[in-house]
């Protein structure tokens, strides 16, 4: 399944996923993605792939999925406001949490927010988070993929909006059905946010 950049709304729109798990028949209908793979390192690395072998840039790239969180209904859908990397950890050299040292960019960075959509803020990590894991995170909720795809795309000028549905958060996370469970119920509900794009 190769990616295509579609045309919404006069804009060439790129939608970037980690994963056929969360591309369920009603997403389907609306786009076909670029599929990064789970995690930071291949988000990045696919991005930066796709982004750089095309001879005409995307004017948006958007970066939709699950995200798990303990503060947001299971279910709900939500414009991603901001997104933070919650493995960068160099306070030992007396930089804050979450800052990359000696980059140019703020330990939380922005997203494009171009539709009229309830925010929340974002944390990416290389960790599937569950239970007490939450307790030390600086966001509402949380994801593997986001902040990667966003650096990626700021290497290239391209703005990126994200997109989520919360599939888990309450209680513990212990086996892949409680992640996929919700899949098919935000497949629906993130097919209709994407509606308001165009």
């Amino acid at each position: 399944m190769a990616m295509q950049v579609m045309r919404i709304g006069g804009r060439r729109v790129l939608f970037v996923m980690a994963t056929d798990h969360e591309y369920g028949p009603c997403l389907a209908e609306r786009f076909v993605p670029l599929m990064t793979g789970v995690g930071p390192v291949e988000a990045a690395i696919g991005t930066t792939q796709a982004l750089a072998g095309m001879t005409e840039l995307p004017d948006l790239v958007v970066s939709i999925g699950s995200a798990g969180s303990r503060r947001l209904p299971l279910g709900s859908i939500w414009q991603v406001a901001s997104v933070s990397w919650r493995d960068m950890d160099a306070t030992r050299i007396g930089v804050a949490k979450g800052v990359t040292p000696f980059a140019d960019h703020p330990a939380e960075m922005a997203l494009a927010t171009p539709i009229d959509w309830p925010v929340a803020r974002l944390s990416t990590g290389a960790n599937i988070v569950g239970g007490s894991d939450y307790d030390g995170i600086d966001a509402d909720m949380v994801d593997m993929e986001t902040f990667a795809v966003l650096r990626a795309c700021g290497r290239f000028g391209v703005p990126v909006m994200g997109l989520r549905g919360i599939s888990d958060g309450p209680g513990e996370l212990e086996a892949l059905g409680g992640w996929t469970a919700m899949l098919g119920v935000l497949d629906e509900r993130l097919a209709e946010v994407v509606d308001r794009l165009g």
